[in-house]
């Protein structure tokens, strides 16, 4: 596969981000690594509408981030490249671009099948954008990540996958007559061709991509042409030839730190070694194979390490996230949710109720003479019963049911999903609660302070959350002017419209 991807829209990539590419493919590392260095801190433009456009400079940057071996930094470009692609449909020659590059990166991480599914995919959006140039550019990418895979096959596929990489680089070939597409369409015609028994034909297009490869100092291009023709003598059976071939390949490679392609060439020169009966080169291939495949695990090792390690830190800020928004819904005295908590969770529960065709009540507590009490026995005194009497509401319902702290001494239970007749869940729940409290001993909290007592209101569904706490609050007024310490139920409420 090429290297970097380079769009026809020259005016889509930045003019520095194209001179890192051509450093890198010219095998200056070292420049191109520092000129990257400045290029990646400068956030590409976003044009409203066109987020195609900025995708793609993004995942270019983190296909030239990778070929630097700076895996990290590119699976962070790439993440931020397909953020920008969430929100539209492929569609142009921007989005075929982007679609390939990301292909060819997955390509180079070792994801080969969702790789090829979406170089298939690029293709597919660059015939409907009807762009050639484009279109070139993808059926190039498509057709070199076959005769990868043909090269690895077992030999009653490898024919087939080889014959249908030829017909998709030929077809590209068609389009374009110049320049970096061109070229890279040539060598890797070049290597379908040898695929497919057409040897005399692989030798003269291979030359004739390495001519233009080398007045344009394109090293993959050098490196791929040298591949190939080494494919040839090979099969010519011209074995010390083919030796030198795929030894200026692996030279090529390594020159422009492209460890996938060093890893190819590395064995196929081996196994050209191994049939001379050079076992010095074979094993000096073998140990550049070896290291450029340690090499290419090290750099997954570390890109996944500290991916794993981003992803540590991303959700432990989601746990101290959802920690804050908890506290927020909690109340800090009593423990229980607070008004915020319980209007957050009080929607979705009663509509997974009134869906399973259950009633739900809500009953609503309030502290009797509650000011006196705080008024006679101070104010920490009255803190203290307030978390008493938290805990008793608690221990009256089950562990579904939603207690808070609405405001100042009053409490709400949301009863859903009750499991009793819905007649008398709520008044059932609601007289334990008044119990509870009025036979509570307070004397450790309260002394000789008059012990405090609740009043109740009732009300049933199915209703809003505001319809149920109106229904209450009026079925607690009847309970406070009815003497108090006692619960009272408002009638069944008729559904929302």
């Amino acid at each position: 596969m090429t290297g970097v991807d380079l769009p026809r829209q020259e005016s889509d990539i930045p003019r520095q981000d194209r001179e890192v590419r051509i450093l890198l493919d010219s095998g200056r590392v070292v420049e191109a690594n520092t000129l990257f260095d400045d290029v990646v801190v400068r956030t590409p433009p976003a044009e409203d509408g066109d987020r195609w456009r900025r995708a793609t400079v993004l995942v270019y940057r983190a296909v030239v981030a990778w070929r630097l071996g700076r895996l990290p930094l590119a699976l962070e470009l790439a993440a931020d490249g397909w953020t920008e692609l969430d929100a539209e449909a492929p569609k142009g020659p921007a989005a075929a671009q982007t679609i390939g590059m990301l292909a060819y990166l997955l390509e180079g991480i070792g994801h080969r099948r969702a790789g090829l599914d979406m170089m298939r995919l690029s293709v597919q959006v660059a015939r409907e954008a009807d762009e050639p140039h484009t279109l070139a550019h993808c059926l190039q990418r498509l057709g070199a990540a076959l005769n990868f895979r043909a090269v690895d096959a077992p030999p009653e596929a490898s024919g087939r996958i080889f014959a249908e990489a030829s017909e998709l680089l030929r077809e590209g070939l068609q389009l374009v007559g110049s320049g970096y597409v061109h070229r890279a369409l040539l060598g890797s015609y070049a290597r379908a061709l040898a695929g497919i028994n057409e040897i005399a034909a692989a030798e003269r297009t291979a030359r004739a991509a390495e001519r233009l490869a080398a007045a344009h100092e394109d090293r993959w291009g050098l490196a791929m042409c040298n591949w190939v023709l080494a494919t040839v003598r090979r099969a010519q059976n011209r074995l010390t030839d083919a030796r030198t071939m795929a030894s200026r390949a692996v030279a090529e490679a390594e020159k422009i730190n492209d460890t996938t392609l060093l890893l190819r060439f590395s064995l196929d020169l081996a196994n050209i070694c191994a049939e001379l009966g050079d076992y010095v080169g074979e094993s000096e291939a073998l140990r550049r194979s070896v290291a450029s495949g340690r090499k290419a695990v090290e750099t997954l090792q570390e890109g996944l390490g500290q991916a794993l390690q981003q992803r540590r830190l991303a959700v432990e800020a989601q746990r101290l996230a959802m920690a804050a928004q908890e506290a927020a819904a909690r109340d800090p005295l009593t423990g229980l949710s607070n008004r915020l908590g319980l209007e957050r969770a009080a929607p979705l529960l009663l509509e997974s109720t009134a869906a399973k065709g259950r009633v739900p009540w809500l009953v609503l507590v309030d502290v009797d003479w509650f000011k006196g009490l705080n008024d006679d026995a101070g104010h920490a005194a009255g803190d203290v019963a307030l978390r008493e009497i938290a805990q008793l509401l608690r221990a009256e319902c089950r562990a579904d049911d939603v207690v808070a702290r609405w405001a100042g001494d009053e409490f709400v239970v949301l009863l859903v999903d009750a499991t009793d007749e819905w007649q008398d869940a709520g008044p059932a729940v609601a007289e334990r609660i008044r119990s509870a409290v009025d036979g509570h001993d307070w004397s450790m909290v309260l002394g000789s302070t008059k012990r405090p007592t609740v009043s109740i209101g009732v009300a049933a569904g199915p209703a809003n959350l505001d319809e149920l706490f109106d229904a209450a609050d009026e079925a607690l007024y009847r309970a406070k002017r009815h003497g108090r310490n006692r619960v009272e139920v408002h009638p069944p409420l008729l559904p929302s419209k």
